[in-house]
């Protein structure tokens, strides 16, 4: 399946080994302090970021979602894979079970539709290919859709989904995701504003036909490329989504 997108994010990529865990992230130009409990963020005097127009580079990483953070019992959890499947089944990985999936690494910048850009986040975990090579979708399939706790949905076309830097993350800056970005797992997708980049992910639905997702429904474009600024649906084109009701 040929993307339907050109994926505009730089992002290195790594691959480690099944059952291998993240190494602590190599240089980026970007350091992480804490103080008071809180992140802050110090960038390389000597390193410039290309940000998408609008965007600026905060002093501190802001925790913005909707409804309360879940709490994550591992023999609770699973993760399903459904829909338009190729071989017509639905796929359930239990918490271990998903831990054995092959790993990998992606070094990619995180673009907020609230304006601020975080450079250089190195995320680990599985690649949003190895999912559909594990689990392929029907031939038809031309988006999916990433549901979370509570319902909450995010949809997007097959493309950003197999783009090289999408991934479904345990794993940021070399430390286990914290329970407000999103543990035990977000996606991200870095050629997209960030309530793509859907936390503590439940399962991928294929679908056939575009649906859209929580905030696509509630004024929120339904592509949400950031270098062309699509923050609003009454910025859509002919053809960017479904009607909205």
């Amino acid at each position: 399946m040929a993307p339907e997108a050109p994926y505009r994010a730089n992002a290195e990529i790594r691959a480690y080994p099944r059952g291998a865990g993240p190494v602590p992230a190599a240089s980026s130009g970007r350091r992480t302090t804490r103080s008071g409990g809180g992140e802050r963020l110090r960038m390389d005097s000597r390193q410039e970021p290309r940000l998408p127009p609008g965007q600026y580079a905060p002093q501190a990483w802001q925790v913005l979602h909707y409804g309360p953070v879940p709490r994550f019992t591992p023999s609770r959890w699973d993760f399903r894979v459904y829909g338009a499947t190729a071989s017509g089944k639905e796929h359930v990985y239990s918490w271990d079970d998903f831990g054995e999936l092959p790993r990998t690494s992606r070094v990619a910048d995180f673009h907020c539709v609230t304006k601020f850009s975080i450079t250089g986040v190195r995320w680990d975990g599985v690649a949003g290919t190895t999912l559909l090579e594990l689990v392929p979708p029907a031939p038809e399939v031309t988006h999916v859709m990433a549901w979370a706790e509570y319902g909450y949905s995010a949809n997007m076309r097959i493309g950003d989904f197999m783009a090289p830097d999408t991934l479904l993350a345990t794993h940021r800056d070399g430390e286990p995701l914290a329970a407000e970005h999103g543990r035990p797992v977000r996606l991200v997708v870095p050629s997209l504003y960030g309530w793509k980049s859907v936390k503590w992910l439940r399962a991928i639905e294929y679908l056939t036909v575009d649906r859209r997702g929580f905030w696509e429904d509630r004024g929120y474009h339904n592509i949400a490329d950031p270098w062309s600024e699509q923050r609003y649906s009454y910025q859509e084109d002919p053809g960017d989504g479904p009607p909205l009701f």
